[in-house]
């Protein structure tokens, strides 16, 4: 198939550091081609890819310098897939709304997939105005706000099965990966590993607009010893930061979508203790790849049960359910219905 895969450019593909959605476009867009099909990706100019690269912009925003105005970014974005539409069979927007009005007016099939929360002002409203438009949600829970919407599928991510190395060695101490936000967690996740006396090691970013919380309710605590912050990593030093821990620790307090640092530990071989809230009673498998908990004590409870779980079977329930390979596959079974369906509506002169 011809697939044009319409990536956001506040990152490259795949980022640099943070950047969950990148990151997994990236997976998506190599697995593509590694299964033979003939894909563009749309995406800032200093992304690497296997397929062929349009580059929009000529830098991802976050890093790039001077600063420039996001509309003005997304406005080139539309435009460049508008002028190649014609040239594919399928087109996969992960930009969330703001290609609707112009790609349903194309005649190309395309499909959106959100990676966000869908519960934000305004949203299912303008949704509301493409009731044809196809969606895929990254887990059945990101749906529940938006189930008017034209849903024809749940597709899990997926990462490459050779990205990480899994260790099978229990790890000496507690993982937090993610941002430095308070419904992330990493409040509740230095409670519990100070209640089970086990060290602590963070590795996240701290956003622009969370410097103060951060400063005023995290940086007091971390003391460099039991509790230690290492910043932002990438794949390289993610895989040593994961495969070490004896659990990665997700005390959400959100609708997390789906929770990608929760497949990165698996494929580590590392079990996840999460808080049950969005997407993680469907990502964990309760008592094989970690633990469900309801909040603080029964995190603790469940650090004492790590001993129960094996992390081959951690690791083997990963390469199951949560690789590229996988979640490409199944993508390119939507773009084919929907290609079919686009193929049935033409009707011949």
């Amino acid at each position: 198939m011809r697939i044009a895969q319409m990536a956001p450019l506040m990152e490259s593909v795949p980022p640099r550091l943070y950047g969950g959605t990148e990151r997994v476009v990236a997976w998506l867009v190599d697995e593509l081609v590694r299964l033979g099909h003939e894909v563009t990706l749309f995406a800032s100019g200093d992304s690497g890819t296997s397929a062929r690269l349009h580059a929009v912009w000529p830098r991802a925003l976050r890093l790039g310098r001077p600063k420039t105005d996001p509309l003005v970014t997304q406005a080139a974005l539309l435009e460049a897939v508008a002028q190649h539409a014609s040239e594919f069979d399928v087109i996969h927007a992960h930009i969330d709304w703001l290609h609707l009005p112009l790609f349903t007016r194309l005649g190309v099939p395309f499909l959106t997939t959100c990676h966000g929360r869908m519960d934000l002002p305004g949203f299912p409203d303008v949704v509301r105005r493409f009731p044809e438009a196809p969606f895929v949600s990254i887990s059945d829970n990101q749906r529940v706000p938006l189930s008017e919407a034209r849903w024809i599928g749940t597709i899990y991510h997926g990462l490459p099965a050779d990205l990480f190395r899994p260790s099978f060695e229990a790890g000496s101490y507690l993982a937090f990966l993610g941002r430095l936000t308070k419904e992330k967690g990493p409040e509740e996740a230095i409670r519990i590993a100070r209640a089970a006396k086990m060290p602590l090691r963070i590795a996240a970013k701290v956003p622009r607009g969370e410097r103060g919380y951060f400063k005023e309710q995290l940086e007091p605590q971390i003391d460099g010893k039991q509790v230690q912050l290492s910043g932002e990593v990438n794949d390289a030093t993610k895989w040593q930061f994961l495969a070490g821990a004896a659990a990665l620790l997700f005390p959400i307090d959100w609708p997390e979508p789906f929770g990608l640092v929760m497949i990165e530990a698996m494929a580590c071989g590392t079990p996840v203790i999460a808080f049950r809230s969005g997407s993680v009673p469907e990502v964990v498998d309760d008592g094989i790849t970690g633990f469900v908990v309801a909040d603080e004590a029964e995190a603790i409870a469940a650090i004492k049960r790590l001993p129960e779980l094996d992390r081959k079977k951690v690791r083997a329930q990963f390469e199951k359910r949560f690789t590229s390979k996988r979640m490409a596959e199944e993508y390119l079974r939507c773009y084919a219905a929907l290609a079919r369906r686009r193929a049935d509506e033409v009707v011949p002169a």
